[in-house]
């Protein structure tokens, strides 16, 4: 079984009525992701691609059995709308959303803490298990079912280097994005823990950038682990400005903190192999595994 999603994954999309929940629902669905029920209020008993309209997840709950939320609703409804998922009992919640306030983050990350429901995201391109289940915008044509654990925290770089992998023969087990906002759920220990429990990861690509202590902990535990599955990093931002936000609300140093070299520097110590290009880590991977 892979990790977070797989082909029995049902999903409940939030916001379903919107132009990004619309056009997004129907890529799943064409994907082969079981979308059971979309949910706005005051747009219940409509349908969008043939999946039914709720105006809340309970209603939704109440009609369909489901394991997981996307939502794509506004950034001031979104602690909303992830309380509302958290209080249906779904455990899984993609926030595909970016610029969610701070103050409503932190108050949803502590209730699905506190419930035990993984968050994913906020500004995140979402989960992918190829071939399986797809929670998210990211394009599926360069993703293929392969043995690669791949967690990011940048859309883009997930997709070249997923492609990279592809055209290597390699393919990747589970894609995820941990998201660009200042607050997010998942972080890297905990996609490095799943993945190390996976049978069918046997290597993992890390891909990081610049802002925060993310990357530095994942060092930390690698090394405390003793990690028993070959790592590649790819950490961008080499030559961000001290100071500047960089594309992302989480990509921004302030000082010596948060620096591509201090990143580097922290894998390197545990004999975590470096990508110079994105391209560099399937080449490595092929080496190591």
């Amino acid at each position: 079984m892979a990790i977070l999603i797989d082909s029995g994954t049902k999903a409940v999309v939030q916001g379903i009525t919107g132009t990004q929940g619309s056009f997004h629902t129907k890529l799943m669905l064409n994907y082969g992701t079981k979308i059971v029920a979309g949910v706005t209020p005051g747009k219940g008993g409509l349908q969008v691609e043939d999946v039914p309209v709720y105006d809340t997840v309970n209603e939704a709950l109440n009609e369909h059995e489901a394991d997981a939320s996307i939502i794509f609703v506004p950034a001031p409804v979104v602690r909303d709308a992830v309380l509302e998922a958290i209080g249906s009992g779904l455990k899984l919640v993609v926030i595909i959303t970016e610029g969610v306030p701070m103050k409503d983050a932190m108050e949803f990350l502590w209730e699905a803490k506190r419930s035990s429901v993984q968050i994913v995201g906020p500004n995140t391109p979402g989960v992918i298990t190829p071939s399986e289940c797809k929670l998210g915008i990211m394009p599926s044509h360069v993703f293929k079912k392969g043995k690669v654990g791949v967690v990011s925290r940048s859309g883009t770089l997930t997709y070249e280097v997923s492609a990279g992998l592809t055209q290597s023969g390699l393919g990747q087990s589970t894609c995820l994005g941990l998201g660009g906002d200042a607050l997010v759920g998942l972080t890297f220990v905990e996609a490095l823990e799943m993945f190390k429990n996976d049978r069918e990861t046997d290597a993992v690509a890390l891909i990081g950038e610049i802002g925060g202590n993310g990357e530095e902990r994942a060092a930390e535990y690698i090394k405390t682990t003793k990690y028993p599955k070959p790592v590649v990093a790819y950490v961008v931002g080499l030559s961000a400005p001290s100071g500047k936000r960089m594309g992302h609300a989480g990509a921004i140093i302030m000082g010596r903190s948060g620096t591509a070299e201090s990143k580097i520097k922290a894998f390197e110590s545990v004999g975590v192999d470096i990508a110079e290009m994105p391209n560099d880590v399937a080449r490595i991977l092929r080496e190591r595994i």
